[in-house]
């Protein structure tokens, strides 16, 4: 990502660039005037085919359209002395990709050796083929990521067994996600094992060794279990189950402060516990649902539910100015604006949004749709015009993360999609995407039935009954409206 422009300078900078009209240091005077820093840069970066036909790199303009250097006058070194490609340099004689690929092979290969191991060279070729080189070049050049490679390029052994012994950094994490989208490692679980490595921190944090035994049979018997029975762990099952630990943790802490055995569980501890701390707490009723299950505790303990119909909804006026911003181009991010017309106009959850693929979405020339849950989303225009920019522009695909990548909404880590947490806080500036789902149910429970929403939106019969009640629109005052108009 390109750094934000600095306020621009009239008193410093009296003339401005006869490109952007503002007023920065200027850095070149090119034929067609005055040219910034900033302009200058993005001139070095503008490629494409000028009208003689010349394909490359046009920093120059005539007519108002971008240029060559033959055409247009401009004098600039664009010449690689390495490849002999016309590309923005690294330095004066080399490109950004050339000087890349140097710094690639110089630190996977084996210093001793002089040679590099088969499965750090896939990883190498696609560094090297990266649409944006200056990205790669920039994290290769991190002390700690430049660390972490040549210790592995001195590894007698890749392997994600091996990879587990190296103290757990977002590089370990991101480095083997490289190795796996590009063939050098198998494919596996990653939610699963980061869960089994939190679960092996989180049992340090228990005081006695008796509850410690019992969160430990919690853990295996119950969510690794579950785990291990699905063909893949959803970052929805792996946070609840790391929530429902974290609270177990914490009232067998609060037994063992007061000298109290898990089997000595009274009501009026899970009361007091319960009463005394955040709402939170109450997500130890999972804990205790096992803990009943395996006849732990006596089976007619309970917690005080969540209350429904507490949480905050967009009123109809916010939704509606809202929706102004995601339909205008210039307010949100493209790959935003799409993900909250979904949550938005059609109260979709989240989650389900992030981990949408390209196969559940078709474009046409007349419609776009969106399959979520079994259930297609016709999105008519403007909802369409996000859908379409990103079925053309995907993003993401120029760096060496995402080589093969199905995702909609492709995140940070290689070859995953974006977590349903960052999505929520890109969204949070706009609305809290909770809240506009919930509102959003809540209006349309007014306009329709309950089995029409539910088979439209891909919810339950009894989900969509919950927010109708809550709206003061069943199905029954439906059906008497409708026949008081006939």
């Amino acid at each position: 990502m390109s750094r934000a422009r600095k306020p621009d300078d009239p008193a410093r900078w009296p003339k401005p660039c006869g490109r952007c009209g503002e007023h920065h240091q200027p850095a070149a005077h090119w034929p067609d005037g005055r040219v910034c820093g900033y302009c200058y840069k993005q001139a070095q970066r503008t490629k494409g085919v000028c009208a003689c036909g010349h394909e490359g790199v046009l920093p120059g303009r005539v007519d108002g359209a971008p240029a060559c250097r033959r055409c247009s006058g401009v004098r600039l070194n664009l010449d690689c002395r390495s490849c002999g490609a016309e590309d923005e340099l690294y330095t004066g004689s080399q490109c950004w990709s050339c000087v890349l690929a140097a710094q690639v092979d110089r630190v996977l290969t084996h210093p001793g050796t002089g040679a590099m191991s088969p499965q750090l060279a896939l990883v190498a070729a696609a560094l090297k083929s990266m649409k944006r080189a200056n990205s790669g070049l920039t994290w290769l050049n991190q002390p700690h990521v430049t660390a972490f490679l040549s210790e592995l390029a001195v590894a007698p052994a890749i392997t994600h067994e091996s990879l587990d012994q190296l103290p757990l950094t977002r590089t370990r994490d991101y480095v083997r996600g490289l190795l796996v989208e590009h063939g050098a490692l198998p494919r596996r679980d990653e939610l699963a094992a980061r869960y089994r490595d939190w679960a092996t921190q989180a049992l340090m944090r228990i005081v006695g060794d008796h509850h410690r035994e019992v969160v430990q049979r919690y853990v295996r018997w119950h969510h690794q279990r579950r785990m291990n029975s699905m063909d893949r762990v959803t970052q929805g099952t792996f946070l609840r189950a790391k929530q429902s630990v974290t609270v177990a943790i914490e009232l067998l802490n609060w037994l063992h402060d007061r000298d109290i055995d898990i089997e000595q569980l009274e009501q009026a501890h899970l009361d007091a516990w319960q009463a005394e701390g955040p709402t939170t707490r109450e997500l130890a009723s999972r804990f205790l649902r096992w803990a009943i299950t395996t006849r732990l505790v006596r089976p007619t303990l309970t917690m005080a539910p969540h209350r429904r119909g507490t949480s905050p909804k967009l009123s109809a006026a916010e939704q509606d100015s809202a929706l102004k911003r995601v339909i205008s181009p210039d307010e949100l991010d493209v790959r935003e604006r799409a993900a909250a017309i979904l949550v938005l106009v059609f109260g979709q959850q989240v989650e389900h949004v992030a981990r949408l693929t390209w196969n559940n979405v078709t474009v046409t020339p007349e419609l776009v749709s969106v399959r979520l849950d079994g259930v297609e989303i016709a999105l008519p225009a403007p909802l369409d015009q996000p859908w379409r920019h990103l079925a053309v522009e995907p993003g993401h695909d120029l760096t060496a993360a995402h080589p093969r990548s199905n995702w909609v909404f492709r995140g940070s880590s290689p070859g995953q999609h974006i977590r349903a947490a960052t999505l929520r806080n890109r969204l949070r500036d706009l609305f809290s995407t909770r809240a506009a789902r919930l509102g959003t149910l809540h209006e349309l429970t007014k306009l329709a039935p309950v089995a029409v929403i539910a088979e439209i939106l891909g919810y339950h019969p009894a989900t969509i009954e919950r927010h109708a009640i809550g709206s003061a629109a069943t199905y029954a005052r439906y059906i008497a409206a409708r026949a008081t108009t006939s």
